[in-house]
C-alpha cells in the first residue's frame, strides 16, 4: 500500500536526513492520526511541498495531534520543466476549488485566478483574501492526493493588464477559445521557460480582452470540437501540454 503524504514543516524538511527523527504535529499531526489513524511502524511521506519528499517510518505516536517518524531516505526533486501556469478567469459557486483540486492533480504548478470581464463571481477587499485562501487550501489537499513534491502556487487576484504582463514573460502563452482555427494540440510546446493556459469564464472571453491578449503575444486555440465548462478547460489543456513534454514521460 502505498504511504500517506503529509506536508511536514518547511525547515524540518530541509535539515533532515537519514536517519534523523522528524515531528509532524499540528492540524497535519492531527490528520495523520486521529484521521489516518496512522501507527508505529508504518510507513509516512513527509513532504515540504517545495521538491522534498522524506520516505519515513512512524517511532512514536502522542496524544491525537502529533507523531515522530525516523527518515529512511531523502529525495529532491527539481522543479519541473516547463512551468505550466493556468490563469483561471473566476467561477461561479464552488467550481473555482473543482477546478484548482483537477489543475493540482494533472500536474500544473500555478494557478492565477483572474478577474475577467464576464465573470459572474467578483474578488476584491477581504473576499479576495478569503477566496485566495481557499483555492490554496483546494491546492495544498489535492497536492497531497495526489503525492506530488511540488505543490502548486495560487497568485493573487488578476486583472487583465496583470494577464498581459504575465503572457509577454512566458516562453508559450495559450488562450483558449472555441472559434480559433488553431489547435492547442498542434503548438510547438517550449521544453523550458513558462507555459501560460488563460481559460475564460462561463461567458466566454470578451472580443476585447482576446484582442488584447493576443496584442500580448497570446495564441488563440482550440482544445476539441465541444464547449466545456470554465472550471474544466484549464485541466484538459493542461493536460495535453503535459503529454507532449518529458514531464509525463
Amino acid at each position: 500500500m502505498t504511504a500517506a503524504l503529509f506536508l511536514a514543516d518547511a525547515a524540518d524538511v530541509a535539515v533532515a536526513q537519514v536517519g534523523d527523527l522528524v515531528e509532524l504535529t499540528g492540524p497535519e499531526g492531527r490528520h495523520a492520526v486521529a484521521v489516518k489513524r496512522v501507527t508505529v511502524g508504518e510507513q509516512v511521506d513527509l513532504a515540504d511541498g517545495a521538491g522534498t519528499v522524506l520516505h519515513a517510518r512512524v517511532e512514536s505516536v502522542a496524544g491525537r495531534d502529533s507523531l515522530r517518524a525516523r527518515v529512511l531516505e531523502r529525495i529532491a526533486s527539481p522543479a519541473p520543466e516547463p512551468r505550466i501556469v493556468v490563469v483561471q478567469a473566476l467561477p461561479k459557486g464552488e467550481r473555482g476549488e473543482t477546478a484548482v483540486e483537477t489543475l493540482t492533480e494533472v500536474g500544473v504548478d500555478e494557478i492565477v485566478p483572474w478577474q475577467a470581464e464576464r465573470c459572474i463571481a467578483r474578488w476584491s477587499g477581504d473576499k479576495a483574501l478569503r477566496g485566495r485562501a481557499k483555492w490554496s487550501g483546494a491546492a495544498r489537499a489535492a497536492g497531497k492526493q495526489a503525492r506530488r513534491a511540488w505543490f502548486p502556487q495560487v497568485a493573487a487576484i488578476a486583472s487583465t493588464a496583470e494577464v498581459e504582463g504575465r503572457i509577454t514573460s512566458a516562453g508559450l502563452a495559450v488562450v483558449l477559445h472555441e472559434d480559433a482555427t488553431a489547435r492547442l494540440r498542434d503548438l510547438t510546446i517550449p521544453p523550458t521557460g513558462e507555459v501560460v493556459l488563460i481559460v475564460g469564464p462561463e461567458g466566454g472571453v470578451s472580443p476585447a480582452e482576446l484582442e488584447r491578449l493576443a496584442a500580448a503575444g497570446a495564441i488563440p486555440a482550440r482544445l476539441g470540437p465541444s464547449v466545456l465548462r470554465t472550471s474544466t478547460a484549464g485541466t484538459v489543456a493542461a493536460a495535453v501540454v503535459l503529454a507532449s513534454t518529458d514531464r509525463w514521460s
